[in-house]
């Protein structure tokens, strides 16, 4: 893994833009985890690692898609009514032990196979049972039923030896059933990715203990757990650290022998108190140190032991929206989730405010949408402070303004990204 990272993340100092850092990652980024096979039933949510091909056509054979009565399109009028001799009666799981004759029809239920030679499919409300419906004698077929009429053919859904799913994407409910439906009980996937994560500070104290006069509760560890656990990872509390170099660099060390990837919040800027960084370069290599991105400019990447690295900022919203933007991706490359887009998929929207941006960087500002006036319209949340939590609740998503964005007005069109499409709930 380690030279892996070695060649995807070495920058020759200047702020990193974030699609240059995505490119990288597309190019350069591969698995790291072993991979496993599971059955059906333990398979959702799960990275698919191997491609998943049919052992049976779906459908298997011709049957009816329909309950009702079958027959030979060639017996039927085009321009009026067709009484015939009902003489058989097919079961969804029975198959006709005859083909059926010239002249004569088969009362049939949906999923049942077509006996050989029928053709054509009629639904049992279009047509008339004499003497009655569950004891036919002859039944009278509408005008202008032509071939393949309320009939699924053999195939139409995919054929025996096609590939119905790719690997590196994650499983979902249609997914599962799917490889079911093609005959599997089992699929391989990857293995879990194992990811660590440590949060730094002095002023922060565990939720549920007494606050000192000069403490807050840290939230930004279980965040990140959270959002780890929702890509899938196998998540490993590495606890929280004092602001001291020595404390840190033991942490590290621990953690770069047991983790695929270690995820930090806090202490990657430039602080006195800030010994992240230092650590991570004295333990391994650091490749990225701050992207052109805001907020997450002092975002680090590197490798410490056999670990990848990602370190986020220490504020709540920064360390929230960073891992979205950029500790996403490299989770989804290691965990094997090749086929996940790695920038989440944006929409327009026109803007329900104006916005003056003074920089250069990639912005990502908080917002919500409003479709109180019929046509939906973005919103931005009153404060736009890294320290504000609430605006991650309050709000639906972010929008995207890219580097070369002076400012927006009302009604410009902005792309906006949510939250449900960046992170499984």
């Amino acid at each position: 893994m380690s030279d892996t990272l070695n060649d995807c993340f070495k920058s020759p100092g200047a702020l990193l833009r974030l699609d240059d850092a995505l490119d990288m990652l597309a190019a350069r980024l591969f698995p790291v985890v072993d991979t496993e096979d599971l059955p059906l039933t333990k398979a959702a949510g799960r990275i698919l690692a191997a491609p998943v091909c049919a052992t049976v056509a779906n459908p298997r054979f011709d049957n009816a898609a329909m309950d009702g009565f079958c027959a030979r399109a060639a017996d039927l009028n085009a321009d009026g009514p067709t009484s015939l001799a009902a003489v058989g009666r097919i079961a969804a799981g029975s198959a006709a032990e005859e083909p059926i004759a010239q002249g004569t029809a088969a009362r049939i239920f949906t999923g049942a196979p077509l006996p050989p030679g029928a053709d054509v499919v009629a639904m049992q409300e279009d047509c008339t049972a004499h003497p009655s419906l569950d004891a036919p004698q002859t039944v009278t077929f509408p005008a202008g039923l032509s071939v393949g009429n309320f009939v699924r053919r053999a195939g139409d859904d995919f054929s025996t030896g096609a590939t119905v799913l790719s690997p590196g994407r994650r499983l979902r409910p249609q997914d599962v059933a799917m490889a079911a439906a093609a005959g599997h009980a089992t699929v391989t996937v990857f293995k879990r990715l194992k990811a660590g994560v440590l949060s730094t500070g002095d002023e922060i104290v565990e939720p549920g203990h007494p606050l000192g006069p000069a403490q807050i509760y840290g939230s930004n560890r279980y965040g990140l757990m959270a959002a780890l656990a929702a890509l899938g990872a196998e998540v490993t509390d590495l606890g929280h650290l004092p602001d001291r170099r020595d404390a840190t660099e033991a942490a590290l060390a621990a953690a770069g022998r047991s983790q695929d990837v270690i995820v930090t919040s806090g202490g990657v800027s430039v602080g006195g108190e800030d010994h992240v960084v230092d650590a991570v370069r004295a333990l391994g290599e650091v490749h990225v140190w701050r992207m052109a991105v805001k907020p997450g400019k002092p975002t680090t990447l590197g490798t410490v032991g056999r670990a990848a690295f990602i370190g986020l900022p220490g504020y709540p919203v920064s360390s929230l929206a960073t891992f979205m933007m950029v500790a996403r991706p490299v989770v989804l490359r290691l965990s094997g989730a090749l086929a996940e887009p790695l920038f989440p998929g944006a929409f327009p929207l026109p803007a329900g405010f104006s916005f003056a941006k003074k920089h250069r960087r990639r912005q990502f500002v908080r917002a919500s949408i409003d479709r109180a006036g019929g046509t939906p319209v973005v919103r931005l949340y009153p404060s736009q402070e890294p320290h504000v939590l609430s605006s991650m609740i309050a709000s639906d998503g972010l929008v995207d303004l890219r580097e070369d964005c002076t400012g927006v007005a009302e009604g410009d069109m902005v792309d906006f990204i949510p939250y449900s499409s960046i992170l499984p709930a």
